[in-house]
């Protein structure tokens, strides 16, 4: 136990006690967090795209229904990678994007 208490400070990794105490929620917190860190870059994602839309007038609720009406099969992080370091190539899938949310709305109107 005090093994892995090693790079802990003060009483935390010299006594026994409070090594076990210590190395219990470093785990507890360590688990809990990775999940949690799933959830945080997901968040950091939809925020990017979102920016990356709004500069060219459309909102990410918008753009996302527009990529599942047009197929596209990128997921989040690569496409905010793609808005922030190649925006020619995101441009483009925004188009794509928008064009096949106007064709959706067409088709829509047109059935009703």
């Amino acid at each position: 136990m005090l093994d892995k208490a090693k790079g802990f400070r003060g009483r935390r990794s010299k006594l026994f006690r409070y090594a076990k105490n210590a190395i219990m929620k470093a785990e507890y917190w360590s688990y809990r967090d990775r999940k949690t860190r799933k959830r945080n870059f997901r968040k950091l994602w939809i925020v990017r795209l979102n920016a990356a839309c709004r500069a060219n007038g459309i909102t990410y609720s918008r753009f996302a229904e527009g990529l599942v009406a047009c197929g596209n099969q990128l997921d989040r992080k690569v496409l905010s990678d793609m808005a922030i370091s190649d925006e020619p190539a995101f441009l483009a899938i925004l188009k794509k994007a928008v064009a096949a949310l106007e064709n959706k709305r067409a088709a829509a109107a047109k059935a009703a």
